[in-house]
């Protein structure tokens, strides 16, 4: 494995992808790519096969950490999908964390719906206890026929059964659902149903980003050809309108604030929904400004 140090003095292969809530956080590569790398909208981690980093590169950047990364007091876990990682791994590592970064409060990562299913409810309780608070979750679409089309993996009942297990060990999880997945014909129902996915794992935040079609995935191919179809402003407002109606949370964040998106929402549901509504109705009819194409990306 080719490892070489960045400017930043950790052994960082190729690009870094974060969630925007971890800016602040020490990234800590501890795998490469994604385990799954098969999403037909995904352009991310094409530059690095899936593998598991040997364990000499994560002492080094723990220790560079220890002296330099005093201010910080998160960490997350890269690349796309580290929850994969077999539990002697994560024990060691999250060990580790607690020795020589105490000030740490909480370790985060992402992970997708196979590696939330090969561990155990007493795994998730385990990993919980010694450390790791939560995990972002690109949840994407609750509709079967938009994973099936989209290569995400598993159906709308396992993704459903597999999150909830996983909340009720503590673990917070935060969604992300993507607009436009759906094409025309199937933009509300995608968000009817990824409205009722999010409803049942009643997750503490979800996401909303928009999907721009990237050249070097299936979907940006097919795009271009004319092979996919999506929709425009008004109609990802209103497929936003739509998950919006169907999702409903107990408490927890919902936020549609990333440069994809036509219209900003960072809102607390249950409380804020009627106000997020109206909102979108008034976006529908003209009265709120919608964000350019040129202001919006990745």
């Amino acid at each position: 494995m080719n490892q070489k140090n960045t400017i930043n003095g950790f052994h960082h292969v190729g690009n870094c992808i974060r969630p925007p809530s971890e800016a602040n956080a020490i990234l800590l590569q501890a795998t490469l790519g994604c385990s799954h790398s098969k999403c037909t909208f995904c352009g991310a981690y094409k530059d690095k096969r899936f593998a598991i980093k040997e364990r000499k590169y994560l002492e080094q950047d723990l220790e560079f950490a220890s002296r330099y990364c005093q201010h910080q007091d998160r960490v997350f876990i890269m690349d796309g999908d580290a929850f994969v990682m077999p539990m002697k791994n994560w024990q060691w590592l999250l060990e580790q964390i607690q020795e020589k970064l105490p000030w740490v409060k909480r370790v985060t990562c992402y992970a997708n719906l196979k590696s939330i299913k090969l561990k155990t409810d007493e795994e998730f309780a385990s990993l919980y206890k010694m450390g790791l608070k939560a995990v972002f979750l690109g949840l994407e679409s609750g509709h079967a026929q938009v994973r099936k089309d989209i290569k995400k993996g598993g159906t709308p009942e396992e993704l459903i059964f597999h999150c909830k297990r996983l909340r009720r060990s503590g673990i917070r999880m935060v969604t992300i659902v993507l607009l436009g997945l759906g094409q025309v014909d199937l933009s509300l129902e995608h968000a009817r149903e990824t409205g009722r996915a999010l409803t049942a794992i009643d997750p503490e935040a979800v996401s909303a980003l928009s999907l721009i079609p990237l050249p070097d995935t299936p979907i940006g191919q097919a795009f271009e050809r004319g092979d996919f179809k999506i929709p425009d402003a008004l109609g990802m407002i209103a497929e936003l309108r739509e998950l919006v109606r169907y999702t409903e949370l107990s408490r927890g964040a919902f936020r549609s604030v990333h440069a994809s998106n036509y219209l900003s929402i960072d809102a607390r549901f249950p409380y804020d929904k009627p106000a997020v509504l109206e909102s979108l109705d008034q976006a529908l009819a003209g009265n709120i400004k919608l964000k350019p194409e040129w202001m919006r990306g990745l």
